[in-house]
């Protein structure tokens, strides 16, 4: 690693250290905004649209990261700190049954109202169809990166390393409300 790249690293983690709930907000903005840029690319669109992008970054400033924060927080006081296995299943178990069909069904919300603009009964109907199948593929994904961080990453750093899965989840998840967009034009 160069000398630059370690040295933003090391004020990085002094950041997480000093301002822990600004600087994972700022992450998941920021990569959260990566996402979306990505996404549009992917997808196909030739000029990048900068008013979503500053949504996705907004959506991930304001609550990716805050709740990333807090949802961590709060499993490390009820489960103690521990990291043994059993301990670690409990987790990706109560992460998969609260957190993620919460954090999809408002990503769905927020995408369909806020971003594309889609009136509140179309939204509705939008995650009557898509919500299930959404979450399935959630769960297909998300015990495994559960685990992973739970296990394995320090606390500090856990919403970092969700933000960076995050980033790949948000690619799907746009892509998804994408494709459904277009075919319903």
């Amino acid at each position: 690693m160069s000398d630059v790249a370690k040295e933003a690293w090391r004020k990085y983690l002094i950041q997480l250290q000093v301002n822990p709930l600004r600087t994972k907000a700022l992450t998941s903005g920021v990569i959260a905004g990566l996402g979306d840029a990505l996404a549009q690319k992917i997808s196909g669109i030739k000029k990048l649209q900068l008013r979503r992008l500053l949504l996705f970054s907004l959506f991930g400033f304001a609550y990716g990261g805050p709740f990333g924060h807090y949802l961590h927080k709060l499993m490390s006081v009820i489960f103690k700190g521990k990291n043994d296995s059993k301990t670690v299943a409990k987790m990706v178990l109560f992460e998969q049954l609260t957190s993620s069909p919460l954090n999809n069904l408002l990503f769905m919300l927020y995408y369909g109202l806020v971003i594309e603009g889609i009136p509140w009964v179309f939204v509705k109907d939008k995650i009557k169809k898509d919500f299930t199948s959404v979450q399935v593929a959630a769960w297909k994904v998300g015990p495994v990166v559960a685990w992973v961080n739970n296990q394995f990453v320090p606390l500090q750093l856990r919403v970092i390393f969700q933000c960076f899965v995050g980033l790949c989840w948000t690619i799907f998840l746009n892509l998804k409300a994408r494709s459904a967009v277009i075919k319903d034009s």
